[in-house]
């Protein structure tokens, strides 16, 4: 009963806290207007500014946001116990992640659809402006490189995924062209779509789809980099509306069906048990499997400050403010949807990783095949100990994936669900999340490299220049901008695990040594994120106590963790050398990041009051 009790009780502490300090927020502090002109209106091109549905735009930024961080990351954290992980994603989300999250997005929303680096650049200064955009073109790199490794490392452990993902590129752009032409009602498109999807999922893996899949799931591991980067390079530079935007609303209607059965199937398994291991047998009861608090796990780093940076998705993540104010905030059509969309989203994920935790921690110990010794099956404290004997065995992908596949899975067949199914569900969860964020995170680099590439044409803005014999004006261009973005994401994805050859077997099998750097530079990011909101609201007077306390902390905890791994780099151990492509980042991210605090602190004291140069509507490129 305690896991259920978790379950319910989260989700009405969300639902308290999108309904006090989510209103609160909106009402009183960034007093949302209705009648206001928001820049999906206002600079209409048809293509990036878009006014949406706040359904359709909800899961757009919902499917965006909760990539595989919100997964992995408390799939690893129970490591420490269950209670650490879910304090910090309960408290995170509602009081650190979503203020960011929906902060970013109303600041956007009053900068003509800036991204937050624009905004810094005015709130601030220049330099800052300089400073951001490189943070974020390191750190969009890094989320490039590694989720098209993920996508491709989740379709090899989980075949039956791969078609039910690949038809919902085709569902997508016919739904985004059918509502776009004909405006016709959300519902039957909706329903069409989710029909479609869950028969693909339910016959997708059967007869010659099933060899197909297998097939496919032989290919290596960079050619489903490459495709799903040229995948990301399409949706990248089509109008929104006509793949990015559908696609995550259709998996928005899939995922959170998906989580709906989750809870529905934790219930079942809470009052009467989980499925039978065997015919006859009795029901296995629900039981959190984990210790509650696990102060020095074998080989893992202390749980402070690195509980902060494992967990980045589900409680607070950088990678979220661009999402806010690269697509969401052109696509908002309404300044009252904000708090729908940017609070309401973040909690969601919130939720999405507490049931994460609880699938790690209470799933799994109905019953999964021991990964580490006899292959039996086994449940309750066993079947954590089989996946969390160590750090080390706990930090493979394939281990935090199956973590949250095996034990979600679990509660799927607490519903009689069988389990091909019910794992193939999951592992399109997992797969779908991993992708939107990849093709988000393309169209959102693009604009990075637009906006940089023009500053260093011109000095002066973001807008597409035009080509010339200078290399710099091809990166203003949409297509020069991403071609570029996901070739050097590829070059990284591509590198050898450390020490071995650069050949075509081996090539990325050490793309993921940029992990390491993923949470830690998502914090630094939200921490930044926080910083130039802050300075919106205080040139206005608005209080800005409840953005300053988490600011703080999210500055701190990254730069404290990465600071405590830079000497293991620098000195890694006997027989491998140092990882320089994650030292030179690392270093290059904290040396920005200082150089921004201290431009912040000598600003901070003159400018209360003084409301920054108005935004100036960017030309469409």
């Amino acid at each position: 009963m305690t896991t259920l009790l978790i379950a319910l009780g989260t989700m009405v502490a969300y639902l308290i806290a999108y309904n006090t300090y989510g209103r609160w927020l909106a009402r009183k502090i960034f007093q949302l207007d209705d009648n206001a002109v928001v820049p999906s209106v206002e600079l209409n091109d048809d293509r990036d500014f878009v006014p949406t549905d706040r359904s359709v735009l909800f899961g757009h930024h919902f499917t965006s946001i909760a990539g595989t961080g919100p997964i992995v990351g408390p799939a690893i954290a129970v490591m420490w116990g269950w209670l650490p992980a879910l304090v910090w994603v309960l408290f995170g989300s509602i009081l650190v992640g979503a203020v960011h999250d929906f902060g970013a997005l109303v600041v956007s929303i009053r900068s003509k659809g800036q991204t937050v680096g624009d905004v810094a650049g005015r709130v601030l200064n220049r330099r800052v402006r300089l400073l951001f955009l490189l943070i974020l073109f390191m750190a969009l790199t890094i989320v490039l490189a590694i989720f098209g490794l993920v996508i491709a490392a989740v379709f090899k452990q989980y075949p039956a995924s791969i078609i039910p993902c690949l038809v919902q590129i085709p569902i997508a752009m016919a739904i985004g062209v059918w509502l776009h032409r004909k405006n016709v009602h959300l519902l039957l498109p909706s329903l069409i779509a989710l029909t479609t999807m869950y028969a693909t999922l339910i016959y997708g893996n059967s007869g010659v789809l099933g060899t197909l899949n297998q097939a496919m799931a032989e290919w290596s591991v960079i050619s489903w980099v490459l495709i799903l980067l040229v995948y990301s390079y399409v949706a990248s530079v089509l109008p929104v509306w006509m793949l990015l935007q559908p696609r995550d609303y259709i998996n928005s209607l899939q995922l959170i069906t998906a989580l709906g059965l989750i809870v529905v199937g934790l219930v079942v398994a809470g009052l009467i048990g989980g499925a039978p291991l065997s015919e006859g047998a009795a029901r296995v009861p629900l039981e959190i499997s984990a210790p509650m608090v696990r102060a020095n796990p074998e080989g893992a780093p202390a749980v402070i400050p690195f509980l902060f940076i494992t967990i980045a998705c589900g409680a607070c993540s950088g990678f979220h403010c661009l999402v806010s104010s690269g697509t969401s905030s052109k696509q908002i059509k309404c300044e009252t949807d904000a708090q729908f969309v940017g609070y309401g989203s973040m909690l969601t994920e919130g939720f999405l990783a507490t049931l994460v935790i609880l699938a790690c921690v209470a799933g799994i110990g109905l019953g999964v095949t021991e990964k580490l010794g006899s292959g039996a099956v086994v449940t309750g404290t066993a079947a954590y100990e089989a996946r969390y004997q160590s750090w080390q065995s706990a930090q493979g992908l394939g281990a935090k994936v199956g973590a949250f596949v095996d034990g979600s899975a679990n509660f799927l067949k607490a519903l009689s669900i069988p389990a091909g199914i019910a794992v193939a569900l999951m592992g399109v969860l997992v797969a779908s999340f991993a992708g939107t964020t990849l093709d988000t995170a393309c169209r959102l680099q693009r604009y990075v490299v637009q906006e940089l590439a023009a500053t260093f044409v011109r000095g002066s803005g973001s807008e597409e220049v035009a080509v010339s014999a200078n290399p710099m004006t091809w990166l203003t261009n949409k297509h020069g901008a991403t071609i570029f973005a996901i070739t050097l994401a590829l070059a990284i994805a591509a590198l050898p695990a450390p020490g071995a050859e650069m050949t075509l077997a081996n090539a990325g099998k050490g793309g993921l040594i940029l992990w390491p750097l993923f949470g830690a530079t998502n914090q630094l990011l939200a921490g930044l994120a926080f910083l130039v909101i802050s300075f919106f609201l205080w040139r206005r007077r608005i209080p800005v106590w409840f953005v300053v306390i988490p600011m703080i902390m999210m500055l701190i905890m990254p730069a404290w963790a990465m600071m405590i791994e830079l000497p293991g780099w620098l000195n890694p151990p006997e027989g491998q050398s140092p990882n320089w492509v994650v030292i030179v980042i690392g270093c290059a991210t904290l040396l920005l990041e200082a150089w921004m605090v201290v431009e912040a602190i000598i600003l901070w004291p003159s400018v209360r009051g003084i409301v920054e140069e108005a935004a100036v509507a960017k030309p469409s490129s």
